[in-house]
């Protein structure tokens, strides 16, 4: 028995239950986790039961402990969950995995608190509502939402409906998307004959080998195959983009297009099975629909998402049809028979053979100009002239979890830190989760502050997932690869700069969904920046910049079939919100019925009668988008419109840029969730925010004369 209960001491020294300034990610272990969760949650529930019993409606006695217990549950948990996606083992997901239903079970009972909940209520109908600041009057609204949205007002047979609901909801979503991924992993295509996949590059062709190995074909060569095709995203794209045998693309297509939609991995009664809880938790909810349940914790309203999608489709309609024409014309050009006939499975092959032809852009070959330090500084050094701040490298102030991570601080101008943040920039597959994110280490929060005087500073971390250094050689990026580094940093940048000392809305906390990629799309802009990109793109070995005419394709390139790509997403987009507003399971119509009405008005060459692409839409039946997936449009069109406030000034001008940089930092950055999204950015850009700047950057505005 004496070894399976940790003795005291072991929780003494647990490092996930220390103090700390920066978290002890160089010693925590999967050893930790089971006995240091379980030991934070007992101290949480006891910290509820005590706030439970003597909450009273005020700042002290109700915000302040609340921070508390949410922070700490927050940041030990942060360590856990962001060790396990950068430095993975198969321990350390088996005890996240066993102590993870035991934490989602103490955010049940904090969010169904109704001592808590009526104490909120009780601050906003007293005299002294309308003497709080605006933050804080944003911080009692949402908390009363989320409550009601978690089902805190329902009455005893109805909660527990309401739960069922979430219970069977979260099952289902796990359900769709292993199905999802079962039926991907189940088609597999051996070719032997070399000719069969004639136009694959090297390193689809390596890929497909290694893939016929893992099933057995062990002398598998990238040279002589054979090859294994599989419904994988690289396996499948590159078939797609490069393959000659237009019965290889069909055959493949149409395989990708019907997964998870028959035999036991049928999704159809999943879906209609979650369409219908969703609505009947609306129902419980006082809702019309879901959608509306969506929309209350966002920016956005049903109306008005549905009004952007509409003046975005009908500006990229045009484009998209001359898209096609394109296609049409240049395949009739190379002599292919498909020219007058083309379909689903000619159009990424056809638009890589006509984007090569116009713009003999090779991303390989601008890695050489892309190198990681030159990059970091070119970001750093517009960081300081847009936002007067100064990052200084701090390795070793702080533990880190692998030799490649870097640490830096951040000052202002008077040189004082006003936040920190890690950079883990290289890739790992053997432990490390593919994909780009920032994440928070700590916010800014007055409660929580070390000292009693001064705020706690905000702590971030960033991750990509570039290509490491290899022997001499540095870091080299992919064009891709710079943008997405500056994407992270916005984020990263909206988390330290904020101004805001509430902890619950400080930084990227407390702001509307749809309004949170403002600042990483922002910074996207400024790599097409010619000063910028040309600061950082210098040969690594000679120091030469890039070619003027390599800029000038790169530049021309952005908008290369941007009005297919803009259909795509608003049919996405549409289709989502048609699901969740106005379909009602179980009638005459079904799904698919939806999928074909709403691609009618969407697509220039509508689905083909058996497509099933809804059985494998995980964004919205097994993420977080239902209902939300015109978010992705609904934040480009801010950040488009926010980078035209610095085209208007005169991106040459560089006092103007200097000047609206400050703006920008004092609203958008600094306000955090203190402040409604719409108000932040009506004061940075002195009006509401119009599409015409994202139409304009994809070139879908009409010329003007």
């Amino acid at each position: 028995m004496a070894s399976s209960v940790p003795a005291d001491d072991d929780i003494e020294s647990n490092p996930l239950l220390q103090d700390f300034d920066f978290p002890p990610f160089d010693v925590v272990e999967a050893k930790h986790v089971r006995p240091g969760i379980r030991a934070l949650l007992k101290k949480l529930e006891s910290d509820l039961d005590e706030l439970e019993k003597k909450v009273e409606p005020s700042w002290p006695k109700l915000v302040e402990p609340l921070e508390k217990i949410v922070d700490r549950l927050y940041v030990v948990w942060g360590v856990v969950n962001h060790l396990k996606a950068v430095k993975d083992t198969a321990e350390l997901r088996a005890a996240i995995e066993e102590v993870q239903p035991e934490k989602v079970k103490f955010q049940l009972r904090l969010g169904q608190s109704k001592p808590i909940y009526n104490a909120f209520k009780a601050i906003k109908e007293s005299p002294d509502w309308k003497l709080l600041s605006e933050a804080r009057k944003r911080i009692v609204d949402a908390q009363i939402k989320e409550a009601v949205l978690n089902g805190v007002s329902l009455e005893d047979d109805k909660r527990e409906q309401f739960n069922k609901i979430e219970q069977e909801l979260e099952r289902l979503s796990q359900k769709f998307s292993e199905n999802v991924l079962d039926a991907t992993k189940k088609f597999e295509k051996l070719i032997t004959d070399r000719k069969e996949i004639d136009g694959l590059p090297a390193t689809a062709l390596g890929l497909a080998a290694q893939s016929a190995v893992s099933k057995g074909h062990e002398n598998a060569t990238a040279e002589n195959g054979p090859w294994m095709i599989t419904l994988d995203a690289p396996s499948f794209i590159s078939v797609m983009q490069h393959a000659r045998n237009r019965a290889l693309r069909e055959e493949v297509y149409r395989a990708y297009i019907t997964r998870a939609s028959s035999g036991d991995l049928d999704n159809t009664p999943v879906i209609n099975q979650i369409l219908k809880l969703r609505l009947e938790k609306a129902n419980l909810l006082n809702y019309n629909n879901y959608a509306e349940v969506s929309m209350a914790t966002k920016m956005a309203t049903v109306d008005k998402a549905e009004e952007l999608l509409e003046k975005l489709r009908s500006a990229s309609w045009n484009a998209a049809v001359q898209d096609v024409e394109d296609l049409k014309s240049y395949s009739k050009s190379q002599g292919a028979p498909e020219a007058d006939n083309l379909s689903h499975w000619d159009m990424s092959f056809w638009s890589e053979r006509l984007r090569e032809s116009k713009y003999d852009i090779n991303e390989e070959e601008l890695r050489p100009y892309f190198s990681f330090s030159k990059v970091m500084d070119g970001l750093f050094n517009l960081a300081k002239i847009l936002f007067g701040i100064d990052i200084e490298p701090a390795d070793g102030l702080a533990p880190v979890w692998n030799k490649d991570v870097r640490f830096y601080c951040v000052k202002d101008s008077s040189g004082s830190p006003i936040a920190y943040f890690y950079f883990d920039p290289y890739s790992r597959p053997s432990e490390k989760r593919g994909g780009a994110w920032m994440g928070e280490v700590v916010s800014r929060s007055r409660v929580l502050s070390q000292n009693g005087t001064t705020s706690r500073l905000p702590i971030a971390h960033m991750v990509c997932n570039q290509t490491p250094p290899f022997g001499d050689k540095p870091s080299l990026m992919t064009f891709r690869e710079v943008e997405t580094v500056f994407h992270e940093f916005g984020h990263a940048l909206q988390h330290m700069l904020t101004k805001q000392d509430e902890g619950l809305v400080a930084g990227i906390r407390g702001i509307e969904w749809d309004a949170v990629e403002l600042p990483s799309q922002f910074m996207e802009n400024w790599c097409y920046h010619r000063d910028t990109l040309m600061s950082i793109a210098k040969h690594y070995q000679t120091g030469e910049s890039l070619p003027e005419e390599v800029y000038m394709k790169l530049l021309a390139a952005r908008t290369f079939r941007a009005g297919s790509l803009s259909l795509r997403q608003i049919k996405f987009a549409s289709l989502d919100l048609e699901l969740h507003t106005k379909y009602i399971p179980d009638r005459s119509e079904s799904v698919y019925d939806v999928d074909q009405r709403v691609s009618r008005k969407t697509q220039v060459i509508p689905p083909l009668p058996e497509d099933r692409f809804l059985c494998a839409f995980s964004h919205i039946f097994a993420g977080g988008y239902a209902a939300g997936y015109y978010s992705y449009k609904w934040a480009e069109v801010l950040s488009a419109d926010a980078f035209s406030a610095f085209e208007d000034a005169g991106l040459e001008d560089n006092k103007a840029v200097k000047e609206t940089g400050h703006k920008f930092r004092e609203t958008i950055l600094a306000l955090g969730g203190g402040k409604a999204p719409l108000e932040v950015f009506v004061e940075f850009r002195g009006r509401e925010p119009s599409p015409e700047a994202l139409l304009r950057h994809n070139g879908l505005l009409p010329a003007t004369a």
